[in-house]
């Protein structure tokens, strides 16, 4: 058996259940059946029925290989999603539901979501919700989705209205990252998933933001030992929030930061348009500039920031929105509690705190 060249195990400890992400690089090595995705992934199936939902980019790349080698043991079925943002909706998880009906599954089958961000979301809120809840596990197969959206349970679609409004909160059994999978993802999705990372840094650990400073350039040359790294570093932050706080009524919010600046843009530019992470890493150069703007960061930080996005080959500058149409998008966030906007902002690089304690004027300024 090959050894490979970047593997770790980390625990996602919740009140539903302890899981696993499993991070590693050689999943897809035809050469190494033992760590195949199939084999890694088998002890996690629950019954004898699975259904693989992917989409029309990821399916010719991995799903024959994975379906092939399931099929030695269980009865395996596909359901292939049409890929992008502005398909995560009420019809793409209506395929799902009718590709379970139509074989007949049950409370048995396990759902495997084959892809990024949208693909995960979709699986598990379809897993949440037919049958009243069945397993699933996530094979995420972008920067994102291995960083951020595969881990702690939120599954959910869009809204004409708004992002991720419709959804549950629903635990995978395991989260296998392969980092090879990132060689056949394109630069400005990579890029999107560095943001993500680098959002971590901002509200977490100065200490990830001078290290990301240094190894960006090798995980943009896709270095999956970098990567894989970074990756590793990602999921145990995400891991250590999500098991104080499963449900987002506390410190989980923080993990939004940018978010809520970012899903205006998404919302207001058409899903897809601007794909997630540049949209996140927009707005969380709106919040570092509030959060400048009521005196906890420096001109300095802000820049800073701004580098190191720019550096990732993402945008810091929003599109032109009309500041009452970004405020009314802003009002159907998930963080509105009594009528008032909350947002992430920082105290400090890598301290962020949720708050409404801001002048309405300072967000106004920075809509502007």
């Amino acid at each position: 058996m090959a050894t490979p060249l970047f593997h770790a195990n980390l625990t996602v400890q919740t009140q539903s259940h302890d899981y696993p992400i499993v991070i590693t690089e050689d999943s897809n090595a035809s050469s190494s059946e033992e760590s195949s995705m199939a084999s890694q992934i088998a002890p996690y199936i629950t019954g004898r029925q699975v259904l693989i939902v992917t989409n029309d980019t990821v399916a010719p790349l991995y799903l024959k290989a994975l379906q092939e080698e399931l099929e030695a043991q269980f009865t395996v079925k596909v359901c292939v999603l049409p890929d992008g943002e502005q398909y995560k909706n009420q019809t793409s998880i209506n395929q799902i539901y009718d590709a379970l009906m139509a074989e007949h599954f049950n409370r048995d089958v396990t759902l495997i979501a084959l892809g990024g961000g949208v693909v995960g979301d979709m699986t598990g809120f379809a897993a949440a919700s037919f049958m009243r809840g069945v397993n699933f596990i996530q094979i995420p197969t972008t920067l994102l989705s291995q960083v951020d959206s595969s881990v702690g349970g939120k599954t959910g679609i869009n809204h004409p209205q708004g992002k991720n409004m419709i959804g549950a909160f629903w635990q995978p059994q395991m989260v296998l990252a392969d980092m090879s999978t990132l060689k056949t993802l394109p630069a400005r999705e990579l890029s999107a998933g560095l943001a993500e990372v680098i959002k971590y840094a901002l509200i977490m650990d100065a200490e990830f933001l001078t290290w990301l400073e240094h190894n960006l350039p090798a995980m943009m040359a896709l270095d999956l030992a970098v990567l894989g790294e970074a990756v590793k570093r990602c999921c145990q932050y995400k891991a250590n929030i999500v098991a104080q706080d499963e449900r987002e009524s506390g410190v989980r919010a923080l993990l939004n930061f940018g978010h809520t600046f970012g899903h205006v843009i998404e919302t207001h530019q058409g899903y897809g348009n601007w794909l997630h992470g540049e949209a996140v890493a927009a707005g969380m150069v709106q919040a570092a500039e509030l959060s400048q703007k009521i005196g906890w960061l420096t001109t300095a930080d802000v820049e800073r920031i701004k580098r190191v996005l720019t550096l990732a080959n993402l945008p810091i500058t929003p599109p032109a929105i009309d500041v009452q149409t970004a405020l009314g998008l802003m009002g159907h966030d998930k963080k509105v509690k009594h009528g008032q906007i909350r947002l992430i902002l920082l105290k400090s690089l890598g301290k962020a705190v949720l708050t409404n304690d801001f002048d309405a004027k300072l967000l106004t300024e920075v809509l502007s």
